[in-house]
């Protein structure tokens, strides 16, 4: 939690100091300075996690250099391939769907709602983005947060536990994040909008490494628990 607070202080002076180049350079840190702090505590981490932190590293460094519109479509192509890989994190928690059909048509229509928000949100931005393969880039990032955030509900109400929890908050921090990037890169620069960008995500990277923690924990619980009938199971047969 203090890392957090340093890193979201760091980005408020950033942010009044009005100096572009401070402002630009707080956000690559994110990902190094938590990985770290998280290295430090668990060593264990799943590779789609690992995979996920290097795309949003990658995305943040390159995402510096706005001046250069080649830097600009690899930030993005990074961004895709890390909420990809976030996908593929929570696809595989999923053992077993169980649904009723009250909640299976209340998460499509959650789903359309988002997509045709998305699809406002890129009619309009459109017409701002001066580069034809960002325009391309930004859609295919935007399918890949509905499909992300889709995923991630589903997950939610289908095992309603405490990591499902942090997961979804998680995405969801990443998804508005996003939005009000774009918003202030291609239609209305608010120092406002930037500053809320990088806290949530921030907050985003607080809550996958929140996440990850809390799942470490519970399979220690389990090997412990494993560990612990094993011998009496093997005391029993002899």
């Amino acid at each position: 939690m203090s890392i957090l607070f340093v890193l979201m202080l760091i980005n408020v002076i950033a942010t009044i100091s009005a100096n572009d180049l401070f402002q630009q350079l707080t956000k690559p840190l994110f990902v190094p300075v938590f990985l770290i702090y998280f290295l430090l505590r668990n060593k264990q981490i799943k590779i789609s996690i690992l995979a996920f932190l290097l795309f949003s590293f990658i995305g943040d460094f390159t995402s510096v250099f706005t001046y250069n519109l080649m830097l600009v479509n690899i930030s993005s192509l990074a961004y895709c391939l890390s909420y990809s890989f976030l996908i593929i994190a929570v696809a595989t928690r999923i053992k077993k769907l169980e649904l009723d059909k009250v909640i299976s048509s209340y998460l499509v229509f959650v789903f359309l709602i988002n997509a045709y928000l998305l699809y406002t949100l890129f009619d309009v931005i459109k017409y701002y983005i001066p580069d034809s393969i960002e325009v391309s880039l930004f859609g295919i990032k935007s399918a890949t947060l509905i499909a992300l955030a889709f995923v991630s509900f589903v997950d939610y109400l289908n095992s309603e536990t405490k990591v499902s929890i942090q997961f979804l908050i998680m995405v969801l921090c990443f998804v508005f994040s996003d939005v009000l990037n774009y918003i202030s890169t291609y239609y209305l620069y608010n120092s406002s909008f930037v500053m809320l960008d990088r806290v949530l995500h921030l907050l985003g990277l607080f809550f996958l490494f929140s996440y990850v923690l809390e799942r470490n924990k519970a399979k220690k619980e389990l090997n412990v628990k494993a560990a612990f009938f094993l011998p009496k199971k093997l005391k029993n047969l002899h």
